[in-house]
């Protein structure tokens, strides 16, 4: 899992669809769920590791470009 479509991919296999219209809210929100899922056991730790990862990262750039942007 490299990108932020693998992870729209992985929540897309359990039913959910995330946007918000607001890519830094789609992100968080899918932290959200993605936290559920493991806290419920449904996914593995390692998905949900790699899962994270990539949605902190893409968290920090979208932060830095909306910041860039003002």
């Amino acid at each position: 899992m490299r990108t932020m479509y693998d992870v729209q991919q992985l929540l897309k296999r359990f039913g959910i669809f995330i946007y918000v219209g607001n890519r830094l809210w789609d992100i968080e929100l899918m932290m959200i769920e993605l936290r559920q899922l493991h806290e419920s056991d449904v996914i593995e730790k390692n998905d949900f590791v790699n899962a994270m990862m990539v949605l902190k990262r893409e968290h920090r750039l979208e932060l830095e470009y909306q910041e860039g942007q003002n």
